[in-house]
């Protein structure tokens, strides 16, 4: 069976960006059915943010900011998240760091300091929050695990040299020949090169000045491999002549 065939109405996919690195962003699959405090505890894994003093920022496709994640019971799926949508993470407790990274500093050693019960670390410690929750920590690494290698499995039914249709939610179906699978540099986890039939692509076959595959200026882009369908599509004859 075909990635693109499994229903994900219980899923979203989103982009991920974070204050802590401006040049970062990354795509990830979650659960609509999760709290945002289960959200934030995901994007701690994504970002190495602190859920504890993290801010989340929904932004629309247009990147206008739409919302807050700010209630930590409520679900993400009762929120106006749609696929193909930006998530900011701003560290606060980064950014307090930053703040005073000009500032005169007190010194202390690494075990008087975990002797203190009124730093951040202690606090984390007792509440068996973040990295310090190992249960959790754990749950998440098997989870990143294993979206990880259904990420690798629906690579493997794309060949380079097969037709596919490419299903990206809320775009209408494009029909293209897959040109590149694997991993890039311009982003992390596996995608699909591919030059579509139509100019409707981003490329030509290179991004950030490096080649992944060859193909005609708008007619390449890159997928992730769950929006990919391979099958028996031959291309469609375009007739742009006007009738006489």
């Amino acid at each position: 069976m075909s990635a693109c065939s499994v229903k994900t109405s219980d899923f979203i996919n989103l982009s991920i960006t974070s204050s802590n690195q401006s040049s970062y962003c990354v795509e990830r699959r979650f659960q609509k059915g999760i709290s945002t405090n289960e959200f934030k505890g995901k994007l701690e894994l994504v970002t190495g943010g602190n859920p504890a003093t993290m801010k989340v920022e929904v932004y629309d496709k247009n990147d206008k900011l739409i919302c807050e994640l700010d209630d930590g019971q409520r679900l993400l799926g009762a929120y106006p998240i749609d696929d193909g949508m930006r998530i900011h993470v701003v560290d606060n407790f980064s950014r307090t760091e930053e703040n005073v990274a000009n500032v005169e500093k007190f010194e202390i050693s690494e075990e008087e300091y975990a002797k203190r019960t009124d730093t951040v670390k202690a606090f984390l410690e007792k509440n068996k929050l973040g990295k310090y929750n190992e249960e959790e920590m754990k749950k998440r690494a098997e989870e990143k695990k294993q979206e990880e290698e259904a990420e690798a499995a629906a690579a493997e039914l794309c060949k380079v040299g097969s037709r596919c249709e490419i299903c990206v939610p809320n775009q209408p179906k494009r029909r293209a020949t897959i040109m590149y699978v694997g991993k890039t540099e311009f982003k992390e986890g596996w995608w699909i090169g591919v030059k579509y039939d139509e100019p409707l692509g981003k490329n030509n076959g290179t991004v950030n000045g490096k080649k992944y595959f060859e193909c005609l200026p708008k007619y390449g882009g890159f997928v992730k491999p769950v929006h990919v369908k391979v099958g028996d599509f031959p291309e469609e004859d375009f007739d742009l002549d006007e009738e006489l």
